[in-house]
């Protein structure tokens, strides 16, 4: 049995885990997008580096575009199997994946004006819609903790990771001559004491681990303090310096985390009254699915949900999804609150909202989350002091501050309490994979002091030999 690092391998975006047996069958972990890379970028989703049609089985950790965004192209190029998913993660990568093929026609409709200019041929999208509805009819919902035979050599089952609604690790029992083992591929894991979500579950011994490591080597702040840095940035921005608070949020998780928050204020009487905005169409149809899934929440918010049945709605919250009335918003000078996608301000509205807000020292940009390097996010993360947005450089003159609190990804704790279920002596390989080439060292050598023997961060396409 051999396993290959297609993605995610040395960086955070494009998961991607092919296990191939001795009898030849292929395991396909993951189909995501490489995202934020740069000029790489679109080079690196060109090539999966293996042949689509040659998988057997695709088994998906969750609905995030870096983990699920390639799955079109998987089918475009020959898979002919069925995708296995949780139910939410099902609904969620449906829209997901919709709004990202709108996505791969406009950039590559953008990139086409250029190389026409140069004499160069045009390219073609990764995918299209009918991509995506083809992808959608192969879906196969598996509920958590529920074990699914794919043939009668494999077999697997979901566990919560408490990530995003839908989330799940993958753990594979195969049984290959005359051995049985049991691989598992973490997906990504969510904090303990999540404010919406339940905590990861834990989960059977395992001989092979692939673990995620976004955080691997810092940890959070508390999450408790999540509303009061809200209510810190509100009234500094919107009620004292008369600006508008712009805040890069994904669809998925994140924004319903900031719409649960600004209710609790509201329910204290303590958020200021003043227009908030959730200005994206995806944002909007993700949180319909996320009210839909209530299940999935943990028990402090279902008590909650006895008293106020809606936690994701205030006085003053509007959701926007034409584009005509998102561009009435750059037109207005009073102070307000504008939630909007994407989370690493690489693409969608929220790119417009922060060119319009970026050259007044009154407004705010307030990053809620993980951003890649080479994103618009991280730029203004870092404190350059000037960033090119729509191909036109804008000095940073607006305020930019972060909530580290908020991540949806673990920290090293919570990734170390994920594995604690585990006896190291008896994992025969740990593979750290989806982190920053520095945090991937770090982390590998905190799990080698806490006792697992062999661990190791894959380069991009590399083939292991397991035992």
């Amino acid at each position: 049995m051999k396993i290959s690092f297609h993605g995610a391998a040395r960086t955070v975006t494009g998961s991607k885990h092919l296990i191939k047996l001795d009898n030849g069958k292929k395991i396909l972990l993951d189909c995501g997008l490489f995202q934020g890379m740069g000029e790489q970028t679109m080079e690196l989703n060109q090539h999966f580096g293996f042949t689509a049609a040659e998988v057997d089985y695709m088994i998906l950790s969750h609905a995030h575009i870096d983990h699920s965004g390639l799955l079109p192209k998987l089918v475009k190029e020959g898979y002919k199997g069925h995708i296995y998913c949780t139910p939410a993660t099902a609904d969620l990568t449906e829209i997901l994946l919709l709004d990202s093929a709108y996505i791969q026609e406009a950039d590559v409709a953008f990139v086409n004006k250029r190389r026409i200019a140069q004499g160069l041929p045009a390219l073609k999208p990764l995918y299209s819609v009918s991509d995506v509805n083809e992808v959608l009819t192969r879906f196969i919902e598996i509920p958590y903790d529920q074990l699914c035979h794919i043939d009668e050599n494999i077999s697997f089952q979901y566990t919560d990771t408490g990530h995003i609604l839908g989330s799940a690790a993958i753990h594979l029992t195969i049984n290959e001559n005359g051995k049985s083992r049991k691989i598992t591929f973490s997906g990504d894991v969510g904090r303990y004491r999540d404010i919406i979500l339940r905590s990861p579950e834990t989960f059977p011994q395992s001989d092979y681990i692939i673990i995620e490591s976004t955080y691997g080597n810092s940890l959070h702040e508390e999450s408790a303090d999540t509303e009061e840095d809200l209510l810190k940035y509100i009234t500094e921005t919107c009620i004292e310096n008369r600006g508008r608070l712009v805040i890069p949020a994904f669809s998925v998780g994140r924004t319903q985390e900031l719409l649960f928050a600004l209710n609790k204020l509201e329910t204290q009487g303590r958020l200021p009254d003043l227009p908030y905005y959730v200005d994206s169409p995806l944002s909007t149809k993700t949180t319909e699915i996320v009210k839909k899934h209530s299940e999935l929440f943990n028990d402090s918010v279902i008590e909650l949900m006895k008293m106020d049945k809606y936690p994701f709605d205030f006085k003053g919250l509007k959701f926007i999804t034409e584009a005509a009335d998102s561009k009435k918003l750059n037109d207005r000078k009073d102070p307000m609150v504008i939630i909007s996608a994407s989370g690493m301000a690489e693409a969608g509205r929220v790119k417009h909202h922060i060119a319009n807000a970026i050259g007044n020292p009154r407004n705010m940009i307030l990053m809620v989350g993980f951003c890649e390097y080479h994103s618009l996010g991280a730029k203004l993360m870092r404190g350059e002091k000037q960033v090119r947005i729509y191909r036109e450089e804008f000095d940073v003159k607006a305020q930019v501050a972060s909530i580290r609190s908020m991540s949806a990804h673990g920290d090293y704790d919570d990734l170390c309490q994920f594995l604690a279920c585990q006896d190291p002596s008896a994992v025969r390989h740990l593979f750290v994979v989806h982190g920053e080439p520095e945090v991937q060292d770090e982390f590998r050598q905190r799990l080698i002091n806490k006792g697992f023997g062999k661990v190791m961060a894959p380069e991009l396409h590399q083939t292991i030999q397991l035992d």
